[in-house]
């Protein structure tokens, strides 16, 4: 139980109190009681409400709270008095108190008693006490009289009865069970029949295993998915217990409850602290109810731990198209597109006059919806230019989700596009993709007047870089163009040093003679310089043991590493050795870069200095410096 629980319970069974004895008011100072073999160490406070003395037994010694609420009752009637005695709570579980002789003052006191006789209860179950063996028929009296009442045989079941007849040594009699109620004959006793009637009145059947405990305590939801956090554990075991969600009568998942909870642990003591949960379950957007269930372990029945409801966000992908406007060789388009389930940038399809004719990333940065979704991100905005025909033309924009499963329509808008003096090319650059040497282009282009694949040329921040031919082949582009036939995509990649770079392609004409922008774009290049790290430099006998990793960003190979001792080449081996730290940092580049290796040196100091090469061997990248003094 609780320690609210607790106090609720004794609140319950006392009513209106008429002194400050009573189970539910009564507070007293308690003192630290050092860890013994059966119970953990108490620590004392100086006031504390009786609720709170028993539920901090219960989790010391690992005795349920209300085996020592109904003692306190079977013993004194403390559970009902409402004006109880110092005498009476002297004595109140009765321990140290034999039927047949003066109770012992080393047990006086409220804190006393209960902490007293949780912990010989306690060592009552650990079976090194024989006079009841369980499984075995015993001799048990009727009444402390055995000479005139003589005993009846008894068969104890478990450790628990046995305890409790180790406490109360006496079993009632057939008078005694005739009137659970009342009073029997001279020779009844009633210690052991009124824990049982009190027990089976106020908690329910003692054959019955305590269920699970926990909590359902929020659920939230983004697109498609649902987050529920909660704690939960089953005493009959340490071991972490599972969970069950629903979704009306349809299983959504299962999971353990295995997560830290220091706060649960903090209230339930003898609790491990894997209790926690927090699991999150891909889901169909709406409106549903969620419903938890602890799984019982062993005997006894699985806890619902409640329902919440919840709206789950659609998946599908959001946007606006800002605006269509007119240029002198088609439309520029501009506007957002996001999928509301990750932050990375989705795509866009523009279609002119019923068919396809444009895709891009939506992956320019729009702070504005950034303000508006502040988990995922800025870069969602889109702007490209579209080549089109003279004439009026209507222009559609839809967005897609990353995986492309999903579209959404962002709307259309209607555009005039003047007649060109004379022919350009027309085209549009996709794509900009930065790659480990540089960028891939992906687009198309043609020259009206021909059906002949012209050809594209690309300047990086304003410097020619590349030349080639737009002859690949792009039958969407033959759709929106049926004249000019389908050799007219392109795909190439371009060298570029490492750092960020303005890419812009254009297309010429078939003569050469003029060019039309395609579109530019920002990326940036990460750098192909070798990597590494010295981890140590260590001297041992006859040498040094240099410790680190290395490794080529163009590459999974393993690369070479060089070492210097005092300004001369010394050795060099090969960062071979596997790095499970670099996998989660390079995944795409493999594990096998670490080195760690003997340097043979002659006694006395030596300054030794580590590089890490390239695969090629042209570059190498300086991983530190160390004095050593070797033997």
């Amino acid at each position: 139980m609780t320690e609210n629980e607790i106090q609720g319970f004794l609140d319950a069974t006392v009513g209106t109190c008429l002194n400050t004895n009573c189970m539910n008011v009564f507070q007293m100072a308690t003192f630290t009681r050092a860890a013994k073999e059966d119970c953990r160490q108490y620590v004392g406070a100086a006031v504390e409400r009786v609720s709170r003395i028993i539920f901090k037994v219960q989790e010391a010694c690992g005795i349920s709270a209300k085996v020592i609420l109904i003692t306190l009752q079977k013993e004194q009637g403390l559970l009902t008095s409402k004006q109880p005695s110092a005498g009476v709570l002297r004595k109140a579980m009765g321990m140290g108190c034999p039927d047949t002789s003066v109770c012992d003052s080393a047990y006086y006191g409220v804190y006393n008693q209960i902490y007293s006789a949780a912990l010989q209860l306690t060592r009552y179950t650990k079976g090194s006490f024989t006079y009841f063996p369980v499984g075995r028929p015993s001799q048990i009296k009727w009444h402390p009289e055995s000479s005139r009442c003589g005993a009846g045989t008894v068969t104890v079941a478990n450790r628990a009865t046995a305890a409790l007849y180790y406490y109360t040594p006496y079993q009632p009699n057939a008078a005694a069970l005739a009137n659970l109620g009342g009073s029997g004959d001279t020779c009844s006793s009633y210690g052991n029949r009124n824990f049982w009637v009190y027990y089976n009145n106020w908690f329910g059947s003692t054959q019955a295993s305590p269920a699970p405990l926990g909590a359902f305590e929020s659920i939230s939801a983004t697109a498609g998915r649902i987050n529920l956090k909660g704690w939960a554990f089953d005493y009959d075991t340490q071991d972490s217990i599972a969970i069950h969600a629903y979704s009306g009568s349809a299983f959504v998942g299962g999971w353990v409850a295995n997560g830290s909870r220091a706060d649960v642990q903090a209230a339930y003591p003898s609790r491990g602290l894997l209790t926690g949960f927090s699991e999150t379950f891909a889901v169909n957007p709406g409106s549903r109810q969620i419903c938890l269930h602890a799984i019982n372990n062993g005997a006894g029945s699985n806890t619902a731990l409640g329902c919440k409801t919840v709206t789950v966000p659609s998946t599908a992908p959001l946007g606006w198209f800002d605006s269509a406007t007119a240029t002198s060789s088609g439309v520029a388009v501009s506007g957002w597109a996001l999928d509301p389930t990750t932050a990375a940038s989705s795509s866009v399809h523009v279609y002119v006059d019923g068919a396809f004719s444009a895709g891009f990333s939506a992956s320019n940065i729009r702070s504005d919806v950034g303000s508006k979704y502040p988990a995922l991100g800025s870069r969602h905005g889109f702007s490209s230019t579209i080549a089109l025909n003279a004439g009026r033309h209507s222009v559609c924009a839809y967005a897609l989700n990353v995986a492309g499963s999903q579209s959404t329509s962002l709307g259309c808008k209607t555009v005039t596009v003047a007649a060109a003096a004379a022919a350009v090319p027309r085209g549009n650059l996709e794509s900009v993709t930065a790659t480990l040497t540089g960028a891939n282009l992906a687009g198309w282009a043609f020259d009206a007047s021909t059906t002949a694949s012209t050809d594209v040329h690309v300047y990086a921040d304003g410097r020619f870089v590349s030349g080639f031919s737009a002859n690949g082949t792009r039958t969407d582009v033959q759709r929106a163009f049926p004249s000019q036939g389908s050799r007219h995509g392109f795909t190439q990649a371009i060298s570029l040093s490492a750092g960020r770079h303005s890419v812009c392609a254009f297309a010429l004409t078939a003569s050469g003679s003029s060019s039309a922008a395609l579109g530019c774009r920002s990326i940036t290049v990460a750098s192909s310089a070798p990597r590494g790290y010295l981890d140590s430099v260590q001297g041992v006998s006859g040498g040094a043991q240099v410790r680190g990793w290395a490794l080529d960003p163009t590459t999974a190979a393993s690369t070479a590493v060089h070492v210097y001792v005092d300004g001369q080449f010394s050795s060099g081996f090969s960062a071979s050795v596997e790095r499970s730290d670099l996998l989660s940092v390079y995944p795409d580049l493999g594990a096998r870069h670490g080195f760690d290796s003997l340097v043979s040196l002659t006694p006395g100091s030596h300054r030794v200095c580590v590089f890490g090469l390239n695969a090629t061997g042209s570059a190498s990248v300086d991983l530190g410096c160390s004095t050593v003094t070797t033997t």
